[in-house]
């Protein structure tokens, strides 16, 4: 997937650890989703931290270090389209301004609901946010109850590929910030509800949850080369290639439930998923990828 070459971001969606955020304020906080408290919910790209023999952050009241939150503001600030092909954090910044392009665009001919944007949060370490205190451990996560995403840049390299065995291109790294902003959408929606009131199984809230963000993620990749910026002007990514959507489906599969099980040494359990199989993650982002419709990626009335 590649961005044009020349041309500057809008980066006031995206801060360095917080800076201008609407969270960050509190350790554990009640959140709205459907009148359930929040604690720290971490509705990670496929990755069950408990699975890959990780913790959820503790109380950190001070956050991530502030001079990291500096450098990543600065690099954040100075991000233009031609990086965006090469720089992990860049690459982040575009992609969540093809994603406001196609959403702006797509829920208003489809669903008849404005899209609002949710703020972007790209952090090391600790984060405190709406939903209590967040960690680079669990990998990039959205929070309901400030609507807000949250991504290290280094789980891509770190968790993503060498841990899961994802791909290292960047459509990849692209479809985990497509993938969040769909978390957002089922929030927008009143879906995202239906991941705590029946958290785990095969065919369980969670898993249709998550897979729906999966389609969700299809969806802007069947839009993001297609859909004008503001103003008419040429869509921000130039190009989708073969290669690109196999990498998806590598990273996809990479992810699903049962392959993190299997890498970890575990017997496949399929009771305990809380994201779906492999293929179940392949099918339902090639949904989204080929048709382009919100109806397409009602999961909650398939069939598993």
């Amino acid at each position: 997937m590649t961005f044009r070459q020349s041309g500057r971001l809008d980066t006031s969606g995206v801060s360095g650890g917080g800076r201008g955020g609407r969270g960050g304020r509190g350790v554990v906080i009640g959140g709205g989703v459907g009148g359930i408290v929040v604690v720290v919910i971490a509705l990670v790209l496929g990755v069950d931290p408990a699975q890959l023999g990780l913790t959820e952050g503790g109380s950190d009241e001070q956050g991530q270090n502030s001079s990291s939150a500096e450098q990543f503001q600065t690099h954040i600030d100075q991000c233009d389209l031609q990086q965006a092909n090469s720089d992990t954090i860049c690459r982040i910044v575009a992609t969540t301004e093809s994603l406001e392009d196609v959403w702006t665009a797509e829920l208003p001919a489809q669903v008849g609901m404005n899209w609002v944007q949710p703020h972007t949060n790209i952090f090391t370490g600790r984060i405190n946010t709406g939903c209590g205190a967040g960690s680079s451990d669990v990998g990039p996560f959205y929070c309901p109850a400030d609507q807000e995403v949250y991504i290290d840049p280094a789980f891509f390299d770190d968790v993503l590929v060498r841990r899961l065995g994802g791909s290292p291109d960047g459509a990849a790294q692209m479809y985990v910030v497509a993938h969040e902003f769909g978390h957002h959408l089922q929030t927008m929606l009143g879906d995202i509800r239906r991941s705590q009131q029946d958290p785990r199984g095969p065919s369980s809230g969670a898993v249709r949850v998550e897979l729906q963000a999966d389609c969700y993620a299809g969806l802007w990749a069947h839009y993001a080369t297609s859909t004008p910026a503001p103003a008419g002007q040429q869509p921000l990514l130039e190009s989708l290639t073969e290669q690109d959507v196999d990498a998806i489906i590598q990273t996809a599969e990479a992810i699903g439930d049962d392959h993190i099980q299997k890498s970890g040494g575990a017997r496949v359990d399929p009771g305990s998923w809380t994201h779906g199989s492999s293929e179940m993650r392949r099918q339902w982002f090639v949904t989204g990828y080929q048709q382009g419709s919100v109806a397409a990626c009602d999961t909650f009335s398939a069939q598993f």
